[in-house]
């Protein structure tokens, strides 16, 4: 089809490849209905980037082959599979697994996706690239995810991706990319269009083409040639001017109309290519052959220009194939798929098949279903969680057993789950409840809709199921049982729903763990105990665990382990453990861990006042977050960025993105949202408005999380009810905070606790316990509780008027808000310098690594401990060139020229 018209959408296109050569990434996706024109727009654009020299890489989307896992993929990058070496090792051998050339244990999909970026990054080294991928709708899931994550991470690479998806009832979303949608071509263009292919139309039949195409290049084309055709047309018939019908529709019928006028066996063979399309050419002959038929079958089709045959059958148009399979009868479609599973060889092409087998089963069949089984299993060990719940599922329907029907349709569920599909999820695991009254069953179905419903309502609602699914096996399965109270205790704990902790509590003292669980029950027991307000006996297992943990155990154990030792002041240990777990799962590209393990180190980092560090991990955690449509971890990690504003004096962000966040955090992840209202009542404490700051922090230390992480937040309700002239309203959540700090016996919670006490105190004790304080946060509180404790301390010592000792706190905490960005605060410190008679020091600019931003920071740190551009960016899931473009811009901020100067800086 010729292009004409779309200056618009000609000119998008021309400034993606224009991008693309100039090293500036970019995706755009063409959306419209079918013979829209955005094949003929894709087309446009490989000529154009084939006349300029640019490397072009293309793919189609296939729906028979939308079952089969990475089949897309396959078809994109076979040509360049030589190039697999270049990539890092784990993503190698995870495309090697999901294309079938070699085995192994199941294969993450992420590192699937992260292969796929490195490969097309590696390509592009050469020239110039151009990925173009068409009917996307139709791509298999495992594909379409690899495709879309390459493309969101692509920045300074020379690499343009092109993709074209057809509009569907349901609108299909190209998540992260920017979508161009097609309408029908203007007027005097869609006049042209006519004109060029059916000049002899009388004027009545050429306005009502105009009229019924809407517009659509193709219906132009085919409504046009099809009524030139039909020489006895008259335009006056009423039956001529019955409709209108959808546009799609009517050129459907133009095509079919073209194939019933064929002879029999031209019907039957076309047929047979529609019913596989990614067959070759042998294998479509040989089924023509096998039901009676001759090659010469094709020739009338191929005359018509309904399709182009050279090693595989191209259709002119999915609408001549969807023509050709749907209006077929069902007796000769499901000949066709016994032909097809009868000629296929059941070694190489076991897959395609089991689905050819299971297109000719009307009936409950256990042995097709046992096949359809298999290759669900294989799936899964190419990372296919798509097409593991596809094959799951038509195996359950297959299935005569019901027991057996009830156990696929509950694998096909947790496979969907996997796969990012919440919806389709849930409902297969509504229906497997429905089949079987087997507690194994049964509780491996409300797993999986306990994880959609922490995903899509709340980790209460989570916890809630989880704990019904862990009750069914306690006495029968203490594998999965564990699990499945591991997963309801913290989903409980995130929610602060502490009522559903206790339950689970309950029923882990009712059953007997596997022995490699037992410390991880005892630790789970252990925050039970301190959500009830007894730390000492809390403390005990949720240390003993963080001391167990080794590299390589179970991540279900190492969170468990992170999460308790921030509830316990162990944030030194926790960083140190986390970042080799966070370094794990990069390695292994288990990107679903990421957001989690994030949650705990960018809380950490902020407990030790490594707020640029912390603000890294929050960018990408709630980045990964949206990306996984896991909105509930987003919100976490979106709760610590309010607290983060907060501490750096940003008010207008601070109190944007709490109004934003807060109403639906409070309902999703009630611990991190306690640290968004954390955060705001410290900014007004930072800000001098002691009663607002005392107002808000006395509701979150009195909240549902206050013996949680925000048992940390007692300190700043101690110094505002102090400022505010209310101490009393402190007493008791003081108390509770030296019991607490008593138990975890740790010199950042005991500095913390005589700082308070500090406050508190009569002239004659505070110099002692500030000094205690001080000492105490100078060797093990961080930066930002060091200057917390010398601000207090010099604004005591101001009011004492001990000039010289007053000066030297004061200035030092200036100095140390200053390089932490924490604007407010340093302001306040200045301040009480003034007050005093003193004028303190300029503004100073913050440190250098605050004027980077998060992906600029994780960049610089790995390069700093040696890492090659290569290695960062298979960390960071990323390409080399984007890692250098980040350093090329991190540079002149932090004042080194190269990277050998970053080690000592950072």
């Amino acid at each position: 089809m010729a292009l004409v018209g779309r200056e618009v959408e000609r000119a998008r296109v021309q400034r993606l490849l224009s991008d693309a050569r100039g090293e500036r990434s970019g995706a755009l996706g063409l959306r419209g209905p079918a013979g829209i024109g955005k094949s003929v727009l894709l087309d446009h654009a490989v000529s154009i980037a084939e006349t300029e020299g640019m490397r072009v890489v293309r793919g189609t989307g296939v729906e028979s082959d939308s079952e089969l896992a990475y089949g897309g993929l396959h078809q994109l990058l076979f040509p360049h599979l030589d190039r697999l070496e270049a990539l890092p090792a784990p993503q190698a051998r995870a495309l090697r697994c999901a294309f079938g050339m070699a085995e192994g244990d199941e294969v993450n999909r992420f590192l699937i996706s992260a292969g796929t970026l490195s490969l097309l990054a590696d390509l592009a080294e050469d020239a110039p690239l151009l990925c173009v991928v068409d009917d996307l709708q139709w791509l298999d899931q495992g594909s379409l995810e690899a495709l879309l994550f390459a493309a969101r991470r692509f920045v300074a690479d020379p690499i343009a991706m092109l993709f074209a998806v057809r509009e569907t009832t349901v609108p299909f979303e190209v998540a992260g990319v920017e979508v161009v949608d097609l309408s029908g071509l203007a007027a005097p263009d869609a006049g042209r269009l006519l004109d060029d292919h059916a000049p002899a139309l009388v004027e009545p039949v050429r306005a009502r083409v105009l009229t019924e195409s809407g517009g659509n290049p193709l219906a132009i084309i085919e409504l046009g040639s099809s009524r030139q055709a039909a020489k006895d047309v008259d335009a006056s018939d009423p039956a001529e001017q019955v409709g209108p019908l959808p546009v799609t529709r009517r050129v459907q019928e133009a095509f079919r109309h073209q194939i019933v006028r064929l002879p029999e066996p031209a019907q039957r063979a076309l047929l047979v290519a529609a019913a596989d399309l990614a067959a070759p050419l042998t294998t479509i002959l040989h089924v023509i052959e096998s039901l009676g038929g001759a090659a010469g079958d094709l020739a009338p089709a191929e005359g018509d220009r309904l399709v182009w045959i050279d090693s595989r059958v191209t259709f002119r148009h999915p609408l001549v194939r969807a023509a050709a399979y749907q209006d077929a009868p069902l007796h000769r479609r499901i000949e066709v798929h016994r032909a097809y599973a009868e000629a296929l060889r059941a070694d190489a092409d076991a897959d395609r098949r089991a689905w050819h087998l299971a297109a000719a089963t009307t009936a409950p069949d256990e042995t097709v279903a046992a096949e359809l089984e298999a290759v669900a299993e294989r799936a899964w060990h190419r990372g296919g969680a798509m097409a593991m719940s596809a094959a799951y599922d038509r195996a359950g329907r297959l299935s005569a057993d019901r027991e057996l029907k009830a156990r696929r349709i509950a694998r096909a569920s947790q496979a969907a789950f996997d796969a990012g599909k919440a919806d389709r999820a849930a409902r297969l695991a509504a229906e497997a409840l429905s089949l079987t009254t087997d507690p194994g069953i049964r509780a491996a179905a409300i797993y999986t809709r306990g994880a959609v419903e922490y995903e899509r309502t709340s980790p209460r609602a989570d916890a809630e199921l989880t704990l019904e699914a862990a009750a069914l096996v306690c006495d029968t399965d203490p594998e999965r049982a564990a699990l499945t109270l591991y997963e309801a205790a913290h989903a409980a704990r995130h929610g602060a729903a502490h009522d559903l902790l206790r339950r689970a509590a309950e029923l882990m003292h009712g059953f007997t763990p596997p022995e490699h669980w037992a410390s991880v029950v005892a630790a789970l027991l252990g925050w039970a105990e301190l959500f009830a307000g007894r730390p000492e006996l809390a403390v005990g297992p949720m240390r003993d665990l963080h001391a167990a943990i080794r590299a390589g155990d179970d991540l279900t154990h190492r969170i468990t382990a992170g999460f308790g030792g921030l509830m316990i002041a162990d944030e030194d240990r926790v960083i140190a453990g986390t970042e080799d777990m966070l370094a794990e799962v990069r390695a292994n590209g288990a990107l679903g861990w990421v957001p989690y393990i994030l949650n705990v180190l960018a809380v950490a980092r902020l407990f030790r006042g490594e707020f640029a560090d912390a603000r890294a991990c929050v960018a990408e955690g709630a980045s990964v977050g949206d990306e996984l449509e896991n909105p509930t971890e987003s919100l976490a990690h979106r709760s610590i960025e309010v607290w983060l504003h907060a501490v750096s004096g940003d008010e207008a962000r601070c109190r944007a993105l709490a109004g934003e966040v807060l109403p639906r955090a409070r309902a999703r992840h009630r611990v991190n949202a306690e640290i968004a209202a954390w955060g705001l009542g410290m900014l007004d404490l930072s800000a001098r408005r002691f009663a607002e700051a005392l107002d808000t922090l006395e509701e979150v230390s009195q909240g549902p999380a206050s013996r949680d992480l925000l048992v940390r937040a007692v300190p700043d309700l101690v110094e505002a009810a102090v400022r505010a002239g209310l101490p009393d309203r402190a007493h008791a959540a003081l108390a509770e905070f030296r019991h607490w700090a008593k138990c975890v016996d740790r010199p950042v919670a005991a500095g913390l606790v005589l700082r308070c006490q500090a406050l508190l105190a009569d002239d004659g004790d505070a110099d002692a316990l500030y000094a205690e304080a001080l000492r105490l946060h100078e060797r093990h509180g961080g930066p930002y509780e060091r200057a917390r404790t010398q601000l207090v301390y010099g604004e005591w010592l101001r009011r004492r008027r001990r000039r010289t000792e007053a000066r030297a706190h004061l200035a030092g905490a200036v100095s140390a808000f200053e390089r932490l960005g924490a604007r407010l605060w340093a302001e306040r410190a200045r301040g009480e310098l003034a007050v005093f008679g003193e004028r303190g020091d300029e503004p100073q600019h913050s440190g250098p690594l605050t004027l980077l931003t998060p992906q600029e920071l994780q960049v610089v740190r790995l390069a700093a401990t040696g890492h090659t551009n290569k290695e960062i960016a298979a960390q960071l899931f990323l390409s080399p060139r984007t890692v250098g473009h980040h350093l090329y811009k991190a540079y002149p901020k932090l004042g080194v020229t190269g990277r050998a100067e970053l080690t000592d800086l950072v």
